[in-house]
């Protein structure tokens, strides 16, 4: 299996320090879901991995999440695309779980559910907590600019040595299909 693992906000839509609490606001950078459904196209399994304490904080609920992610799966699905599964922390920082990256929680829940390994996975995400995460569960950890991708890089550079950069999810497919210009 081809795997691909995402995070969601910041890769795959806007992301916001006041959260994304709704379907509505819930809204795809452009290019990106073009990008998961060529990956698709090409043979790839996509699996989206999330956190989202704004459950824990009492923003939105369950079935709120849920329509945020049936919403994805509709955009998608005009590019020929789907998300395979997704992960979700929902709780808080201070809740000292497994599931919430920096921790490995979901990993282990993906490699679970899809009997798999990480090695020489790509794991695109736009936070530190996603890179040590990658780090952590043995998969190739990529940083998008988008989102808080910007913000990672100028607080964390040497954290981040050695872990490529791409401007965002699109030029991450182009690079992964061979469709590069570069």
């Amino acid at each position: 299996m081809k795997l691909i693992i995402l995070d969601r906000d910041g890769v795959i839509n806007y992301d916001s320090d006041d959260y994304i609490k709704s379907a509505d606001e819930w809204e795809p950078i452009p290019g990106s879901l073009q990008a998961m459904g060529r990956l698709c196209q090409a043979g790839y399994t996509l699996a989206v991995m999330t956190n989202q304490s704004g459950i824990a904080r009492h923003m939105f609920d369950l079935e709120t999440l849920h329509a945020m992610h049936k919403k994805m799966d509709g955009l998608l699905e005009q590019y020929g695309g789907q998300v395979s599964a997704v992960f979700f922390c929902p709780h808080g920082p201070d809740d000292d779980c497994d599931c919430r990256k920096p921790k490995i929680g979901m990993y282990d829940d993906l490699a679970a559910r899809f009997q798999c390994t990480f090695d020489g996975v790509p794991s695109i995400g736009d936070s530190l907590r996603d890179i040590q995460a990658a780090r952590k569960a043995g998969a190739n950890p990529i940083l998008v600019r988008t989102g808080k991708g910007e913000r990672t890089m100028e607080a964390s550079a040497t954290e981040l040595s050695g872990v490529p950069v791409f401007n965002d999810l699109a030029e991450v497919a182009d690079i992964i299909l061979g469709e590069s210009d570069s």
